[in-house]
């Protein structure tokens, strides 16, 4: 009688779990005649998972224990982990503050003289002092690109370079009208920078930079007098290069701490910075990787003042992660990494702790809503507030789903080596998920 009781103990959730797919059929013949077999998707490694969480039910659920590269989906473990430990505002700075010098160590705030923010407390605090300014130098332990990034892709906008302290988002800001070209930092817009290049068959603007330095250069179509503006990476280089720029744009002597003399981090203050949720919202809406990547950088700088992904992930992964259905790799914030790895029910678990423990008008505001940001163009219904995910070959959505008869649900679909167009398998997955939600 014991042995069977065990058996029947160990057996009872997958039980449960067949039950519940049992009352929703419907999908799961949606998901085999329709989604599955569609020619978008079917050669193609694809993963379902639909929750439930107010009965705990499984709706459906399609090779949800299989692994994937997630793209862009990735986001949504930087989100949980940024909600977790960065608290209600991002740290800005440290700084010290003597009789002559005011000492300041960056903590990779990426809102540092971004041209979204106007609320800029460090600035004010170094603007504001009559004082030295010396930087000190942070430890950090990350490079300038993730693990598993295209190289190739240096110049183009979605991929700045990663460090302790960013300006301007760690790109050259262009804006060409006419004859006039405007280029900030202002640092970067003299010949020795900048050249110009006029093609008249273009019809967009394009913007290079050299591999190996800030040379950039411009090519306009000089017929087309509308206004245009495009962003270049810039090399962030040592932080002699950061000290430099600060003192361009304050007017004012900034020197870095070269001496070696110790300062115990206990010394420092943190300064507070702009809401989190400002930084959060076009992290998802936009999919802005730079903020993303940054914010992992973030949580480490202020739990322990080291700058440290992997540090970051890993305390993650050994505290609030820890009972996630399939051990994930995770190795980046944005997920341009080809070297990340999860699984549909991994998102599904993480999605519904976040629902659990944080408000859904809350939830639904940071993630793109149906018509709007990276959905603009699908769920015109607005019943879905998801994240996108997109790679050459991977179409990720992952998110929350609530139906006419006012059921929430998690879910996550993601597809992985399709030979179609990106466009093809999002409306696939658009037309499955409008079916679950029109029925139920």
């Amino acid at each position: 009688m014991r042995v069977f009781r065990i058996v029947l103990l160990v057996c009872l959730p997958l039980l449960m779990k067949q039950t519940s797919f049992a009352q929703y059929g419907q999908i799961k013949k949606w998901a085999e005649e329709e989604l599955l077999t569609n020619p978008a998707l079917r050669q193609a490694h694809t993963g379902v998972c639909i929750y439930e969480p107010a009965t705990g039910k499984y709706w459906y659920s399609y090779q949800d224990d299989h692994y994937f590269t997630p793209a862009s989906n990735t986001k949504i473990f930087t989100l949980y982990t940024a909600l977790r430990l960065l608290g209600d505002s991002l740290p800005a700075l440290r700084y010290l503050e003597t009789d002559s010098v005011l000492y300041v160590k960056g903590t990779a705030d990426p809102a540092f003289l971004h041209p979204d923010y106007t609320l800029q407390p460090a600035w004010q605090l170094m603007q504001q002092t009559s004082k030295r300014i010396t930087i000190v130098p942070a430890v950090s332990e990350n490079k300038r690109f993730g693990s598993g990034w295209a190289w190739s892709d240096y110049q183009d906008y979605y991929q700045p370079e990663l460090n302790e302290w960013p300006m301007y988002g760690n790109v050259a800001h262009i804006r060409h009208h006419g004859d006039t070209t405007v280029i900030w930092p202002r640092m970067f817009s003299d010949t020795a920078h900048f050249t110009f290049r006029r093609n008249d068959t273009l019809e967009e603007l394009l913007a290079e930079r050299d591999e190996r330095s800030n040379r950039f250069s411009l090519t306009f179509n000089g017929n087309d007098k509308s206004v245009q503006e495009t962003e270049v990476p810039f090399i962030t280089g040592p932080l002699g290069d950061l000290a430099y720029r600060l003192q361009d744009t304050l007017h004012k002597p900034v020197t870095v701490l070269t001496d070696g003399t110790p300062i115990p981090s206990t010394a420092f203050t943190l300064l507070k910075g702009i809401p989190a949720d400002s930084l959060f919202l076009p992290m998802m809406h936009r999919s802005d990787n730079f903020f993303a990547e940054q914010t992992l950088m973030m949580c480490a700088a202020r739990l322990w003042d080291t700058i440290s992904t992997a540090r970051t992930i890993d305390f993650m992964q050994k505290s609030y992660l820890a009972n996630l259905p399939d051990t994930p790799k995770w190795v980046d914030g944005s997920g341009l990494s080809r070297y990340n790895l999860f699984s549909p029910r991994d998102f599904v678990s993480v999605l519904s702790d976040m629902y659990k423990t944080y408000p859904s008008e809350r939830l639904y505001a940071l993630f793109p809503t149906g018509g709007k940001g990276t959905l603009k163009n699908y769920y015109k219904q607005q019943f879905v507030h998801a994240k996108t995910g997109t790679l050459s070959g991977c179409v990720a959505l992952s998110g929350y789903l609530v139906t006419k008869k006012n059921k929430t649900l998690v879910f996550s679909v993601l597809v992985n080596n399709h030979n179609n167009s990106a466009s093809n398998v999002r409306r696939t997955v658009e037309r499955f998920l409008t079916q679950v939600w029109e029925k139920y």
